[in-house]
């Protein structure tokens, strides 16, 4: 069916094309309205309209899961469109299309080199590329039973259609990336709430000792954690952990670390026995690849006695109460499922009247200024002396104003967790 793209044909295809689609932003209905309207002007037997994310140029470098945008059909009997090579590897007529973005109008598919057989009864196909932003990112196809059923003017005219569609496909794209974006903050929200909720809103209550700890995530959630565990005959425990990596990920390890931490605590609260049974845990919740830095240790009020294990984490410093300053013995390994049959050593220390103790996250010291100078230990060293005689959630206080003037920034590239503790 040959017809003249005349102004007049043009006119009334905008005013089908808008009357159809205008009032609505679910890019599913556009395309199916759309493979409606074009039958109202090119006959076909089978047709299709696929929409991708981006355009191939950018999905060499990406992997094809979340390629497919929308796509509609008629009259095929195809395989999943994820997984078909015409849209996932360029392939065929369409893929040609998508992966060029040329016009192909085959009067006999049976000698065209590209095409790829999707459905037997076609002998002729026509394709249009749908572009955003100057890049194909889908087409329009049509298939005919009959040889050479699609000429160069049956080309203009659906050509004309997809680009009088392609407005109404972009915004339908955005404003499901924006519904996406807010599905997604929403879950990162949610998720913010339950992870606070791990994290202890207040120290324990210890006779002679002040007790206080922050975490703040570089994002809504992270990797970082700080706990305190009631354990028999009055002692405390406390830990001061660290995830690799940042985000969800890192979050749900967390969660895993902390679930297990907890479970072995109410057998043996001894150090290095729960170090080497995390070891030996933890691999089964977060895989070979990733690892943890942790300090656990057990806290004797009564004795002012702290014994505790070092776990690939950066060294506790302990301000003696005359001035001095110690970086704390370490040793053993990060917790990790690449490494088997370790051993972990518990370290022993006194904490005299007056003494603090300090336990932290790699993202403390790792604070970077503008030119890419780090706070490193001496300056937090340095503001912990200068505030030592404070309460020790002011000291918090002072070394996460001191991180933040010195990076010049609210927000931290990495976690931020320290805990601190004094014998009064």
């Amino acid at each position: 069916m040959d017809m003249e793209l005349t102004a007049e044909v043009k006119y009334r295809l905008l005013a089908q094309i808008s009357h159809e689609i205008r009032n609505t932003l679910d890019l599913d209905e556009i395309l199916n309205h759309l493979l409606d309207m074009v039958q109202s002007v090119l006959e076909y037997d089978a047709a299709g309209v696929f929409v991708l994310n981006q355009d191939f140029a950018q999905l060499r470098r990406k992997q094809i899961h979340g390629l497919i945008a929308g796509i509609a059909m008629r009259g095929f009997n195809t395989p999943a469109p994820s997984v078909d090579p015409m849209v996932s590897e360029g392939k065929g007529i369409i893929g040609h299309v998508i992966r060029t973005g040329e016009c192909v109008v085959a009067p006999d598919v049976r000698g065209d080199t590209h095409y790829v057989c999707g459905r037997k009864e076609t002998l002729s196909e026509i394709a249009v590329p749908i572009t955003r932003n100057g890049r194909a990112v889908g087409a329009l196809n049509l298939e005919s039973n009959k040889l050479g059923a699609y000429s160069d003017s049956n080309l203009e005219i659906l050509q004309f259609v997809a680009d009088a569609a392609a407005t109404s496909i972009e915004k339908a794209i955005l404003h499901r990336q924006i519904l996406e974006k807010e599905r997604m903050e929403e879950q990162l929200r949610v998720a913010h709430q339950v992870q606070s909720r791990l994290i202890p809103k207040n120290p324990p209550s210890v006779p002679g000792y002040d007790i206080a700890g922050i975490c703040i995530p570089t994002y809504e959630i992270g990797g970082d954690y700080f706990d305190y565990l009631q354990l028999p005959n009055g002692k405390i425990g406390i830990v001061v952990a660290d995830v690799s990596g940042q985000g969800i990920a890192a979050a749900l390890m967390m969660t895993s670390f902390r679930a297990l931490l907890r479970t072995q605590v109410q057998h043996d609260s001894r150090p290095e026995h729960i170090a080497s049974a995390l070891n030996r845990l933890l691999p089964e919740f977060i895989g070979d690849e990733h690892y943890v830095t942790s300090v656990y240790g057990v806290l004797s009020p009564s004795e002012g006695h702290f014994a505790y294990v070092d776990c690939g984490h950066n060294a506790p410093m302990l301000f003696r109460a005359d001035g001095s300053v110690e970086r704390l013995l370490v040793g053993g390994p990060v917790l990790s499922g690449a490494l088997t049959g370790v051993s972990y050593r518990t370290y022993e220390i006194g904490l005299a009247r007056g003494d603090l103790l300090l336990l932290y996250t790699d993202g403390v010291v790792e604070v970077e200024d503008e030119e890419g100078e780090e706070f490193g230990i001496e300056r937090l060293k340095a503001t912990v002396k200068r505030s030592q005689d404070l309460p020790v959630s002011e000291i918090i206080h002072a070394l996460v104003q001191a991180t933040q003037e010195f990076s010049g920034s609210r927000n931290y590239r990495d976690d931020f967790t320290l805990v601190i503790l004094r014998r009064e």
